[in-house]
C-alpha cells in the first residue's frame, strides 16, 4: 500500500457528470410515435457523480475527478458534489457544454437512458495524471465508462502502483480487454455481464455462469445486479444470491449507482463484502421508491438497520 494513503480511508472517483432531462410516460414510444409524457424534471447526475454522491451520503469521504462544461448546468451539478461533502478539486472545465442525459421513465419504474458526453468526452489522461495524489491517496479506484476509456486506463495504472484497490463498473457496456477487468471489484448488471462473458444472461442461472467467467478472467470479485431478482456475489468462497429488498418501485434510474455507493462505503468502513452487498442493497431499495438520480440517493441515517 502507498505510504501517502489518507489515515482515514477515501475513495477516488474518476468519472462523469451529467445533467439529466427527464420524461414521465406510462410507457416507452414505439418507432415513429409520439407520446405525451406527465411530467418533465431536471436534476444532477451521470454515473461518476452520481456514485460519487452516493459513497458520501451513504459514509464514504470522496474525491472526484471529472470535467464540466463552461455552461449553466455545471452550478447545480458542482452545488450538488458540494452538498454532499464531495472533494471537486479535481473537476476541470472544458470550453464546451456539459454532458447530457435524456431519460425517459415509464410509470413501472423501469427507464430508457440517452448520453450526450459533452465535457465528460473531453477529459484527458492528463487530467487524470493532475489528479495523481487523489488517486494514490485512496483506499479505493471507483471508475466507470462514461469518459474516455485512456482515462480509465489512467486512472487503473496510478491506482495499480500506489497498490489502491479498484472497483471497477463498466457502464456502458463494451467489449473489454483482460487488462480492464482484472480488477478487485467488478460490478456489473445482466446486459454488461452478457456482452463482457459472451453468455446471455437471461436467468439466474445464466448469471452465475457469467460471473464465473468473469471470475477467471481476473476479476478479484464479481457482483452482478439482477434488477427485481437482487444481486449475487461470485468469488473465490464461492457464489451466494442475495434477493432484492421489498420496496415500491418509482424509478430505477441510480439503483447501481446507489448500490456501488453502499457497497464502497461498506468496504472503506472494513465490512466484508457480504455485509458490504446487504447495505448497497438496502439503499438502492430506498433509491427506487423516489424520482430522479441524485435527488433519489439516500443519506446513511435513512436506512433501516
Amino acid at each position: 500500500m502507498s505510504s501517502t494513503r489518507h489515515s482515514s480511508p477515501r475513495v477516488a472517483v474518476v468519472g462523469s457528470l451529467n445533467m439529466d432531462l427527464v420524461l414521465r410516460a406510462p410507457r416507452f414510444p414505439g418507432p415513429g410515435e409520439t407520446l405525451l409524457s406527465h411530467d418533465f424534471a431536471q436534476h444532477p447526475g451521470g454515473k461518476g457523480a452520481n456514485q460519487a454522491v452516493a459513497c458520501a451520503r451513504l459514509g464514504a469521504p470522496v474525491s472526484m475527478i471529472g470535467k464540466l462544461g463552461n455552461d449553466s448546468f455545471a452550478v447545480p451539478l458542482l452545488a450538488t458534489l458540494d452538498d454532499a461533502g464531495v472533494d471537486r478539486r479535481h473537476i476541470t472545465t472544458d470550453a464546451g457544454a456539459s454532458g447530457i442525459a435524456m431519460i425517459v421513465v415509464e410509470d413501472s419504474g423501469q427507464n430508457r437512458i440517452m448520453v450526450a458526453p459533452g465535457a465528460n468526452g473531453a477529459l484527458t489522461p492528463a487530467d487524470v495524471r493532475g489528479a495523481e495524489e487523489a488517486i494514490r491517496s485512496a483506499s479505493l479506484l471507483l471508475c466507470q465508462l462514461e469518459v474516455p476509456i485512456d482515462c480509465v486506463r489512467t486512472a487503473f495504472a496510478i491506482a495499480r502502483a500506489a497498490g489502491v484497490p479498484i472497483l471497477f463498473n463498466p457502464a456502458p457496456a463494451m467489449p473489454l480487454d483482460a487488462e480492464l477487468l482484472a480488477v478487485e471489484y467488478l460490478v456489473v448488471n445482466e446486459t454488461e455481464a452478457a456482452l463482457i462473458s459472451g453468455l446471455p444472461v437471461e436467468t439466474r442461472a445464466d448469471a452465475m455462469a457469467a460471473a464465473r467467467r468473469l471470475l477467471i478472467g481476473g476479476a478479484g470479485t464479481v457482483l452482478l445486479t439482477l434488477g427485481a431478482d437482487g444481486a449475487l456475489i461470485a468469488d473465490q468462497a464461492g457464489q451466494r444470491h442475495y434477493p432484492a429488498k421489498p420496496t415500491r418501485v418509482v424509478d430505477t434510474t441510480a439503483a447501481g449507482d446507489t448500490f456501488i455507493g453502499g457497497v464502497t462505503a461498506g468496504l472503506l468502513e472494513g465490512m466484508t463484502i457480504d455485509d458490504a452487498v446487504d447495505l448497497g442493497m438496502r439503499a438502492a431499495a430506498l433509491c427506487v421508491a423516489r424520482p430522479g438520480a441524485q435527488p433519489s440517493i439516500p443519506y446513511r441515517r435513512e436506512l433501516a438497520s
